[in-house]
C-alpha cells in the first residue's frame, strides 16, 4: 500500500491516480531531499516546491513527515487560496485504516482544538479592528513628532538628549510590536496588504529586513523551543539553554564561552547583532539635520561612512564632488568634525538600540526561556505550543509594554489572530487545557523577569 507512491508533486502535475499511504511510510520522507507532509489526510510531496514557499523552505521542512494540518491553518489567513498551490503537489491520501494524527497523538484533543478554532472564527476573533491599529500607529507617530519638536525648541543638551533617547527607544519598541502584527498577517484580510505594510514598518521604522524576520520568526512559531528547528534557541556559541543542551555540551566538552557565567554576561550581550547589522537607522535620519554639530553628522556623511544603502545613497556622488573640490585645510577640519559627528551619532544610536534591545529581549524571552527547551518530541499543535510558552498577567500597562505578547499562549496557538482579541479567546483555551490536563502557566511581570535569570 503506497509503496513509492506517485511523484506528481515533483513534476508540477497532479498525480494520475490517488494512492494510499501509511504513516510509517510518510514518516520516512522527512529528509532534506525528500519531504512529504499531510494536510487534512491528504499527502503532499513538497520536496522541490519548498524552495519557493513564501514563508521560507525551512519552516515547511520542519513539518516533513508529519500531520501539518494545524500549522497550515495557523499560518495562512486564506487556506482556500493556498489550496491552488497544493493541488499540483498532491500524491495521495492516508489509508482508510490510518488515524488522522501521527505518532499516537490524542486525536480527541486535536479535534477539540480545531473545534475551538472554528468557534473563534465564528466569533469573528480573527477580524482586526481598524481603529485599534490606527490609534496604535498614531501614538508611534506622535512620539516621533515630539522628538522633532524637542530638537527644534530645546536643542541638543544632555537632558534633552536623554529624554529624546527614551522617546525614540519607546517609539522603536512599539514599532517593533506593530511590525510583528503585520508580519503575522493579522491586520488586513489580504496577505499582500499585510506584506506591504510590514515591509514599510520594519524597513523604514525599524531598519531591518522583512524577509529575514519572516525566515526566522515563522520557524520559531512552527517549532518553538525545539533544538535545530527554532532559531531563537540555537545560540550555541553564546548561550546554552534549557536542561538538555548544557548536559550535551558538557559530555562533548564543547566550550566556546564560560557558560557557568552566562547569567552574568547575558546582561551585556542583549544587542541583537543581526539586527544591528541590518539596521539602517532610518528613524534617526530625519532628526540629524536639526542637531547641532558636532553631536550628530549630516545624514549623507554618516550613511556613507556606515555603508548604508538607503534613500540617501544618490546624494553621495554630488556630496563627494563638493567635498573633493575644497582646499586641503578646510578638508582636514571637516574630516575632524565629521569624525566627531560620527562618533556622537553612533553613540546616540547605539544607546537607543541598547535600551530597546533590553526591552525587546526581556519581553520576548520571558515567555519562552523559562519553559521547556528540548529536542523534537512530535507533539500535537496545542501541546507543543503550551510546553514552550507562558502568559503574563493582563493589565493595561502589560498589554502596551509587551505589545500584547503577555498573551503569548493565545498568540502561538493563533498567530494570525489580531492581538486585541487574545483576551476573548483566552477563557476557551484555558477550559480546553483544563479538560485534558495541559498545564496553562500565567505569572506576574516581575516574576517573569526573575525567571529568565533563574
Amino acid at each position: 500500500m503506497g509503496k513509492g507512491g506517485e511523484q506528481g508533486g515533483d513534476s508540477g502535475e497532479p498525480a494520475a491516480q490517488i494512492r494510499f499511504y501509511t504513516w510509517e511510510e510518510i514518516q520516512k520522507h522527512n529528509l532534506r531531499t525528500d519531504k512529504w507532509l499531510v494536510i487534512e489526510r491528504k499527502v503532499y510531496n513538497v520536496t522541490k516546491w519548498a524552495n519557493r514557499h513564501p514563508g521560507g523552505q525551512r519552516v515547511i521542512s520542519h513539518c516533513a513527515g508529519e500531520d501539518a494540518t494545524d500549522a497550515f491553518q495557523a499560518f495562512h489567513i486564506n487556506p482556500t487560496l493556498v489550496q491552488k498551490f497544493l493541488k499540483p503537489l498532491l500524491i495521495g491520501e492516508l489509508a482508510p485504516g490510518e488515524p488522522s494524527q501521527d505518532r499516537d497523538k490524542n486525536s480527541q484533543l486535536v479535534e477539540d482544538f480545531r473545534t475551538l478554532r472554528k468557534t473563534a472564527e465564528d466569533m469573528n476573533l480573527f477580524r482586526a479592528s481598524p481603529l485599534f491599529f490606527s490609534c496604535y500607529l498614531g501614538h508611534i507617530i506622535v512620539m516621533e513628532v515630539l522628538a522633532w519638536l524637542m530638537i527644534s525648541y530645546f536643542g541638543t543638551g544632555w537632558i534633552t538628549t536623554l529624554i529624546l533617547s527614551c522617546i525614540l527607544t519607546t517609539s522603536q519598541a512599539q514599532a517593533g510590536w506593530l511590525q510583528h502584527d503585520f508580519g503575522h498577517l493579522s491586520v488586513f484580510k489580504k496577505s499582500s496588504w499585510n506584506h506591504i505594510v510590514h515591509k514599510f514598518v520594519i524597513g523604514h521604522l525599524k531598519g531591518a529586513s522583512a524577509n529575514w524576520w519572516n525566515h526566522r520568526h515563522f520557524q520559531h512559531h512552527a517549532k518553538p523551543n525545539i533544538f535545530q528547528k527554532d532559531p531563537d534557541v540555537n545560540m550555541l556559541h553564546i548561550f546554552v539553554l534549557g536542561d538538555t543542551q548544557p548536559v550535551e555540551y558538557g559530555k562533548k566538552k564543547l566550550k566556546y564561552l564560560p557558560y557557568n557565567h552566562q547569567h552574568e554576561y547575558f546582561f551585556l550581550s542583549e544587542i541583537p547583532l543581526p539586527f544591528l547589522i541590518l539596521c539602517s537607522h532610518t528613524l534617526l535620519t530625519p532628526l540629524w539635520p536639526w542637531l547641532d554639530p558636532p553631536r550628530v553628522p549630516h545624514p549623507t556623511l554618516f550613511l556613507a561612512d556606515c555603508g548604508d544603502n538607503s534613500v540617501h545613497a544618490p546624494n553621495l556622488k554630488s556630496s563627494w564632488k563638493t567635498y573633493h573640490n575644497q582646499p586641503i585645510i578646510p578638508k582636514i577640519f571637516e574630516e575632524t568634525q565629521s569624525a566627531r559627528k560620527k562618533k556622537n551619532s553612533c553613540d546616540f544610536s547605539w544607546f537607543c538600540r541598547f535600551l530597546e534591545s533590553h526591552w525587546f529581549v526581556w519581553v520576548t524571552q520571558m515567555n519562552h526561556i523559562p519553559m521547556e527547551i528540548d529536542s523534537e518530541k512530535h507533539r500535537d499543535w496545542l501541546s507543543s505550543q503550551m510546553a514552550a510558552t507562558c502568559n503574563i498577567e493582563q493589565s493595561f500597562f502589560n498589554d502596551w509594554f509587551t505589545g500584547h505578547l503577555n498573551f503569548q499562549i493565545e498568540h502561538h496557538l493563533f498567530p494570525t489572530m489580531p492581538r486585541h482579541n487574545f483576551w476573548k479567546v483566552k477563557p476557551l483555551v484555558k477550559s480546553l487545557c483544563a479538560k485534558y490536563g495541559v498545564h496553562y502557566e500565567e505569572k506576574p511581570l516581575g516574576k517573569a523577569f526573575v525567571d529568565i535569570v533563574g
